[in-house]
């Protein structure tokens, strides 16, 4: 009678884990990878910039640089639909681009040498908050500068996310869906602190 007892127990502890891991995957999986929907869609442009190195001079050329090419890039696109278009306005406008790095470089007092293209570019596995944008090849506005060795910067420009800086992580604007997110974090760590709670009294009274 005893085994039999503990037999339950033990069917019925594994029966209450078994659910509250899928409750759990159910929750944090579907919020870690970014999708075409609340993410990054896969018809899209990215731009890239590879600092020189990671010298407050470069990092700041880095920045400036950043700047000029989002907004002007942000202003050919602001009424384009289609990636297609899109990828037609930026190479026939290459030269644009060149010039405005060659300026800021200029205005930096630098002589290092650069590289502007739009291709197929190698991208890091990020995360951002609570999503995973995976690691691949995606095409890419790519600006490398001298030995291309410093802290990278990237964005979307089409269809324009640069709101986000997903080299580090920082949102630089829409604040209020960082507290909302923040919010939903809080209320998922309550939900777990109850179940372990939940889990330990049941415990306490099967094995008491």
């Amino acid at each position: 009678m005893n085994n039999i007892n503990h037999r339950i127990k033990i069917y019925l502890l594994a029966a209450l884990s078994i659910l509250i891991l899928s409750w759990e995957s159910q929750v944090v999986l579907p919020s870690a990878f970014a999708t075409t929907e609340n993410g990054i869609p896969e018809e899209s442009i990215r731009l890239r910039i590879l600092a020189n190195s990671n010298s407050p001079i470069d990092q700041s050329v880095k920045r400036d640089i950043r700047d000029e090419i989002n907004a002007q890039i942000t202003q050919w696109v602001e009424h384009i639909a289609s990636v297609e278009d899109a990828r037609d306005l930026i190479d026939s406008n290459m030269d644009v681009l060149y010039d405005i790095v060659e300026e800021q470089l200029k205005q930096a007092g630098s002589k290092e040498s650069f590289d502007v293209s739009l291709q197929e570019t190698n991208f890091p596995t990020k995360l951002y908050g609570n999503r995973l944008y995976p690691a691949g090849e995606y095409e890419a506005v790519l600006v490398s500068i001298g030995d291309g060795r410093g802290d990278n910067w990237w964005c979307v420009l089409f269809p324009p996310l640069c709101f986000l800086d997903f080299s580090n992580g920082d949102a630089v604007a829409h604040e209020s869906e960082a507290n909302d997110d923040n919010e939903e974090e809080e209320e998922e760590v309550e939900v777990a602190f109850f179940l372990v709670e939940l889990v330990t009294s049941i415990w306490n009274r099967l094995w008491s």
